[in-house]
């Protein structure tokens, strides 16, 4: 009678979590250890378990190095294989042959297995979940690689900076960062980059297409991430606290570059000066130094800046908006720099102290400026009579005289 189903293709028996069917209980039974992880067959040699007897002992040819097994060699590459339906499926890499389409999307496939993995895409099955979290996953892999996240298992490592990572993948991307390749070009702009991940998401600068909306204060974005980081500003939510000076930060990313402040750390450095930096935007902007490049122009006054961060400030000169305002006098300001400044008047604060004469000022430019007196140096020279002065404000005096 069981034959007699099998025959007929009479599949009764279904599994309560995939809905596969089988033809007899015993194969679902079976089945079922695919989905609970049991694995009750043990290599007495290696320990090595396995969820089905016939894994066991293919496994077991290992240790026994038996050649009569080993006898089904690709004709190509000269690879063995201990079964002769292993060889069968690797005719197919040399040939390249891909005989399962899927009907959905048309892409094709070597083996019918991948076929069968790939149609869960289309279907949204996700039939392998986690134990732990509960999270579901297309495929066994997947589950497997997002198990490392609870057990914090990182078995690759990098042999140049010792760096550990959860899977291959990650450490073969990793070594780019050493190599400096960047096989990923913007056709736009030339730019390239390490992943393509970065590449796609580098396109939309040049589309300008900003699907990602704030439902708060309807400002967009190229990404889903940078829309996320964005909301922060709207709840004030700051979840990343430096453990040595309990400064806390929005973004896991400006924590980090804040503990470069405690570790001294600069990883960025100039190929033409050698000075180095703690943030790679500051490199960047260090470079116009050496290039005297000013791409950032004032639409108002055409006066070109170096950096967009500082042409923005420079706005404020045309607007005059003043936002930031000083809680003891009122006294408004453009940038919160020269508030900070200014607050000093009230708090009589002189930090910068002259090593020579122990004389303390209430601005760093101030002290530099009392220097001077010391080094005797005069760098403002009077284009009339030709004097010298140590301060650009004594020499716009002197020219009173002339005048």
């Amino acid at each position: 009678m069981t034959h007699y189903r099998m025959y007929k293709e009479v599949k009764d028996f279904k599994c309560d979590v995939c809905s596969k069917t089988f033809a007899q209980k015993s194969h679902l039974n079976v089945h079922y250890r695919i989905h609970t992880g049991e694995k009750n067959f043990k290599c007495n040699l290696c320990s090595k378990t396995f969820t089905f007897k016939c894994g066991l002992s293919r496994h077991f040819k290992i240790h026994t190095g038996n050649t009569r097994e080993t006898n089904f060699e690709c004709d190509v590459c000269f690879k063995t294989f201990t079964e002769k339906s292993k060889l069968s499926r690797h005719h197919i890499i040399n040939t390249g042959e891909k005989n399962f389409k899927c009907n959905v999307c048309f892409r094709s496939f070597t083996h019918k297995s991948q076929l069968n993995t790939h149609y869960r895409i289309h279907t949204g099955e996700k039939n392998f979940k986690c134990g732990v979290c509960s999270k579901p996953f297309i495929q066994k892999s997947g589950l497997d690689r997002h198990f490392r996240i609870h057990t914090g298992e990182k078995n690759f490592k990098c042999d140049v900076c010792s760096k550990s990572f959860p899977e291959k993948y990650y450490l073969n991307l990793h070594y780019r960062i050493h190599t400096g390749e960047r096989a990923f070009k913007c056709d736009v702009c030339s730019k390239a980059f390490t992943q393509k991940s970065n590449l796609n998401k580098h396109y939309n600068i040049h589309t300008e297409e900003k699907n990602f909306k704030c439902e708060i204060c309807s400002k967009t974005f190229t990404q889903t991430s940078n829309l996320n980081k964005h909301y922060n500003i709207h709840t004030g939510e700051k979840n990343f606290k430096c453990d040595i000076c309990f400064t806390t930060f929005r973004q896991k990313a400006h924590l980090v570059s804040h503990n470069r402040v405690h570790t001294g750390e600069k990883n960025f450095k100039c190929d033409i000066c050698s000075k180095p930096f703690r943030h790679k935007w500051c490199l960047k902007v260090h470079y116009s130094s050496h290039t005297g490049e000013k791409r950032f122009k004032c639409n108002v006054c055409f006066k070109s800046f170096a950096q967009s961060t500082n042409l923005n400030l420079h706005y404020k000169v045309h607007t005059g908006v003043k936002y930031f305002t000083c809680n003891v006098c009122s006294k408004r300001f453009r940038q919160k720099a020269h508030l900070d400044k200014h607050y000093i008047i009230h708090t009589g604060e002189k930090n910068f102290k002259c090593n020579i004469c122990s004389k303390s000022f209430g601005r760093k430019s101030h002290l530099d400026s009392h220097y001077k007196i010391h080094t005797r140096e005069k760098n403002f020279k009077c284009d009339v009579c030709s004097i010298r002065f140590s301060h650009k404000s004594s020499l716009n005096r002197h020219y009173r005289m002339h005048t």
